[in-house]
């Protein structure tokens, strides 16, 4: 398994993350030519070797001449729309944009339409965070695992004045993710860097447990008493080098209420929803005001197709409301194993506590072939598989 890890000693920024990354292996021709297909012209990107206190790394820093310029999140979508990026890549910078973007307006008490970017609408900011997912996407990773972030210490001046380290919005951003602070009386982390964090990252951890393969370093532009320097590993996790008991996933929850839409129609929400990508849905009866029986739609997916969902739920369903929340999902491990029958081949799933298998069960569409070709029952075939497995 291959392992991008973030080792945030010393925090993590845009800029320092896209030097990181290109120190690491992503050659600076593609980030320059997929930056292109944002169309916005006059922008420049300068790469170079920059030393923090004896470690070298890469130093990019982004030019471009515009004005006071402030973009809304629709704004920065349209560019994004408009531009001929991979869809994956849209969407990856998409989730991050958003995370920004909900921040900030829990900052300010404001909707995610109603915020207007300061820094973050600025086009280095968007070179940063689109570069991010350009890079990320090249890198072909399995998994990306990070450390706990130094979050730095001291005050900071914004478009707003003088604000204390953290920034409200890096701490809206960072919910959940392990930091740590006052190493330095400097803002360490920034809001794009945050994001990109916490957008993208699977897993967090101090004491990573693979085989370093290649490092690559990030170089900020401050001078501090330790290296300002985002540094990143791509590791190999060998197999069987994971010895967690259960599989455990963050994903989105997303529900809504439904009361005066036709039966039949349910179908076709279900079947379209898995298409999305989602990893369930399901409906609960439920009886809501004015004792009126209704229907709980809920869908357990993926952050980053969560737009999608939201968008056709909208489009297709008389719901005018929509809840989400993030779900700590705990699985189980699996393991495959293909048996002989007196009929054919059936694949089956045991399911395991570390090494150990619980419970297991043949796929349900093998049975069903050898049912069909047969003429015996499901039974017959189940019960085989329990005293042959």
């Amino acid at each position: 398994m291959k392992i991008l890890y973030y080792d945030c000693f010393s925090g993590v920024s845009g800029d320092m993350n896209l030097g990181a990354l290109v120190d690491i292996g992503v050659p600076k021709e593609l980030l320059l030519s997929e930056i292109k297909k944002l169309n916005i012209d006059g922008i420049s990107i300068e790469f170079s070797k920059k030393d923090k206190l004896g470690i070298y790394g890469t130093k990019v820093d982004v030019i471009y001449e515009e004005g006071h310029v402030h973009r809304n999140i629709n704004d920065i979508r349209e560019i994004l729309d408009k531009s001929e990026l991979s869809e994956t890549i849209k969407k990856r910078a998409m989730k991050m944009f958003i995370l920004i973007g909900e921040a900030e307006g829990k900052v300010h008490n404001k909707s995610l339409e109603e915020i207007h970017f300061h820094e973050v609408g600025a086009i280095d900011s968007i070179v940063d965070v689109v570069g991010a997912a350009i890079c990320l996407e090249y890198l072909d990773i399995d998994e990306i695992w990070c450390s706990t972030v130094q979050l730095g210490g001291g005050f900071v001046k914004c478009a707003h004045g003088t604000i204390p380290v953290p920034a409200p919005a890096v701490c809206e951003i960072l919910k959940d993710v392990p930091v740590k602070s006052g190493l330095v009386q400097f803002e360490t982390s920034t809001p794009t860097g945050a994001a990109i964090i916490k957008g993208n990252v699977d897993k967090f951890t101090d004491t990573p447990d693979f085989k370093i393969v290649k490092t690559g370093y990030g170089v900020g532009t401050r001078d501090m008493d330790i290296p300002n320097v985002l540094r990143v590993y791509i590791g190999e996790a060998s197999k069987g080098e994971n010895k967690e008991k259960f599989i455990m996933n963050r994903e989105l929850m997303i529900e809504c209420n439904i009361d005066d839409m036709k039966a039949e129609r349910f179908e076709f929400i279900m079947e379209k929803i898995f298409e999305i990508g989602a990893k369930d849905v399901f409906m609960e009866n439920i009886i809501m005001k004015k004792s009126r029986p209704g229907v709980k739609l809920g869908v357990l997916c993926d952050e980053n197709i969560s737009e999608d969902v939201i968008k056709f739920i909208f489009k297709n369903t008389t719901s005018l409301g929509i809840r989400k929340y993030f779900v700590d999902k705990v699985m189980m491990k699996r393991k495959f194993q293909e048996i002989m029958t007196p009929w054919g081949a059936v694949t089956v799933k045991g399911a395991l506590i570390g090494d150990e298998v619980i419970k297991f069960k043949g796929e349900y569409d093998d049975i069903k072939k050898i049912v069909q070709e047969h003429g015996i029952s499901f039974n017959e075939v189940e019960e085989y598989i329990i005293k042959n497995i």
